[in-house]
């Protein structure tokens, strides 16, 4: 999958430019919805990733690019999901998280790709 992150506030998918979080499960790409995570927001300075968001658990393997300086909170709750459905998570900043899934085949992962902080 051709995933770039030209810089903060932007990421590229297979040509597409997206100004926001996105959300990547079986090679499809879709908006992150932040909202069910916002109620955690004042804890965290920012909305964190919670495992009240639709996150995709349909892969064994997920990718967090966790923003340009790597500061999005991930919250307990999710790392507690993601053992007891047996997903690996991967935590990394953004552009390492893009360099990754280039060399994945979209069979091998869903990610969750935070474009700011």
């Amino acid at each position: 999958m051709d995933v770039e992150y030209p810089g903060f506030g932007t990421i590229v998918v297979n040509g597409t430019r997206y100004d926001h979080d996105v959300v990547i499960e079986s090679g499809v790409v879709r908006a992150r919805d932040k909202g069910p995570s916002k109620a955690a927001k004042p804890r965290f300075g920012h909305t964190p990733l919670s495992a009240s968001e639709d996150i995709p658990w349909s892969s064994r393997r997920l990718v967090i690019g966790s923003g340009h300086s790597a500061r999005l909170p991930i919250m307990d709750d999710v790392w507690a999901a993601a053992a007891r459905r047996g997903v690996t998570l991967e935590v990394m900043p953004t552009a390492a998280a893009c360099a990754l899934l280039r060399s994945l085949d979209t069979s091998e992962f869903n990610a969750v790709l935070h474009v700011t902080c």
